[in-house]
């Protein structure tokens, strides 16, 4: 298995963590160490590589930030956790649809510890529970080793999706932990939630 490290690093600037993410994937060699970072950012809109800016529907005082990764637009809060995951896909033995995959499996088995039953879209990546989105993917890919990765909402101001179309879906719905009956912080759920990835992305 390959080795891995976790790092929680709290509330981040959006800016600076994807720049941070993008220049340990440029230095990486091949013997270096996969990494994930569980991560919380200030309000703020993201814009995929072919990102269309109709699907920001109405405006508000939230920035907006083009960026490198797969998708449309979505948007990450406090309240929301962030996990990036810089994982060499050639060390693991498969491939980008196979990680996306791996990544939805380990939010649907973390959703099932809660005993929330979760389920796919086809062709929407990302995991929903009664059709709402509660966690979504986006990833780039860099010499076999991707960025960028999972947002699962929490317990967070929801409002700020209203103004857009998720992840480029017109009138879908989004929904959170915290919504569900779930208490946990975001510490909490990190405890439980950092053992299930490790053991579904590299198992």
């Amino acid at each position: 298995m390959s080795e891995v490290i976790f790092k929680n690093i709290g509330l981040q600037d959006y800016s600076e963590t994807w720049q941070a993410m993008k220049e340990l994937t440029s230095n990486r060699i091949q013997d270096s160490n996969d990494e994930i970072w569980f991560v919380q950012h200030s309000p703020v809109y993201t814009l995929g590589l072919n990102g269309k800016k109709k699907h920001l529907i109405k405006p508000n005082q939230i920035p907006v930030i083009n960026i490198d990764r797969g998708g449309q637009v979505t948007y990450h809060g406090p309240g929301q956790l962030v996990i990036y995951c810089m994982v060499n896909l050639k060390k693991c033995g498969y491939g980008v649809q196979a990680f996306v995959s791996r990544l939805q499996q380990s939010t649907q088995n973390l959703l099932s510890n809660y005993d929330i039953d979760s389920h796919l879209v086809e062709k929407a990546p990302g995991v929903y529970v009664d059709s709402k989105k509660i966690a979504a993917i986006g990833l780039r890919v860099k010499r076999d080793c991707t960025y960028h990765g999972l947002s699962l909402n929490i317990n967070m101001n929801l409002a700020p999706f209203k103004d857009i179309n998720p992840c480029g879906y017109t009138n879908l719905e989004v929904t959170q932990l915290s919504n569900l009956g779930i208490n946990d912080n975001i510490e909490q759920v990190i405890k439980k939630f950092e053992p299930i990835l490790k053991r579904t992305i590299y198992d």
